[in-house]
């Protein structure tokens, strides 16, 4: 009885691959060894050349996005604060008349002063104009309108501030009242200045910044620099995409609905005494 004899391959099974894989790695390692780290040196940087355009693009698109200026509001002061101490006395007024008077005089006072401090406040606190980069909005006493830039046709400065729009509405700017004795002072100064020496000098005139300064002969009132100023906005962003679209007007109900009330409370407590 014979014992098989051990074959090559059961004695030595690894041999063969552990001698023949040494020579072909060693072969193939100076070509594909530099080869690898190049390309995973690449990566981050080819990813950080992708990513940088659209972090840039992005950030951009959010600064372009955002307004680039507030809202410039012009109203007048000596009207706001005619106004604020006119509601002073009357709610001083009306509130003794509530606590002290007598009979129907509580009553009275109470559909007075409902009836009158929306309408001061609608003619001296409400109104004021509001003008950014892309529209201008207009608050009366009654209703406020929302003009694109590029739906504005004009302004116009004579016994009043008005703006047309391109279909020919006129809205008048309760919050810039022409003064005719302002006009007048800016005159006077004008003149004083074309005679003193030196009088031809080039000064702003209240221009908005930016703008070419004006000569000496356009000295203006403060309610004229205002309307310089919202002319030379409109003559740079008329034709923007951004200054676009439909005028807007809304009514002002939170005035014309207490006012109301407090007239027809009042009229009814009249007519009963």
């Amino acid at each position: 009885m014979t014992t098989p004899e051990p074959q090559p391959s059961d004695r030595e099974p690894a041999a063969p691959a552990q001698s023949t894989e040494p020579a072909q790695s060693t072969g193939s390692a100076p070509s594909s060894g530099p080869s690898e780290p190049s390309a995973a040196s690449e990566s981050p940087a080819a990813s950080g050349a992708s990513e940088g355009p659209a972090g840039q693009a992005g950030t951009v698109g959010r600064a372009a996005s955002e307004p680039k200026y507030a809202d410039r509001v012009y109203r007048s002061t000596s009207g706001f604060v005619g106004g604020a101490l006119i509601l002073g006395l009357a709610c001083w007024l009306g509130v003794d008349a509530v606590l002290v008077g007598e009979g129907d005089t509580p009553w009275l006072a109470l559909a007075a002063l409902l009836f009158l401090v929306p309408l001061v406040a609608a003619y001296t606190l409400v109104p004021a104009v509001y003008a950014n980069e892309d529209r201008l909005r207009v608050r009366n006493p009654f209703r406020t309108i929302t003009l694109p830039w590029g739906r504005v046709a004009s302004l116009r400065s004579g016994y009043t501030n008005e703006v047309f729009s391109d279909d020919g509405t006129k809205y008048q700017l309760w919050a810039l009242p022409v003064s005719l004795r302002a006009r007048k002072r800016a005159s006077r100064r004008e003149l004083r200045a074309e005679t003193s020496p030196g009088g031809g000098a080039v000064r702003s005139g209240g221009s908005a910044p930016g703008t070419p300064d004006r000569p000496t002969g356009v000295e203006r009132a403060r309610t004229d620099q205002s309307m310089d100023e919202l002319r030379e906005l409109r003559e740079r962003r008329g034709g923007e995409a951004g200054a676009q679209g439909e005028v807007s007007v809304r009514w002002s109900y939170e005035i014309l609905a207490p006012s109301l009330a407090g007239a027809v409370l009042l009229a009814v407590l009249l007519g009963l005494r």
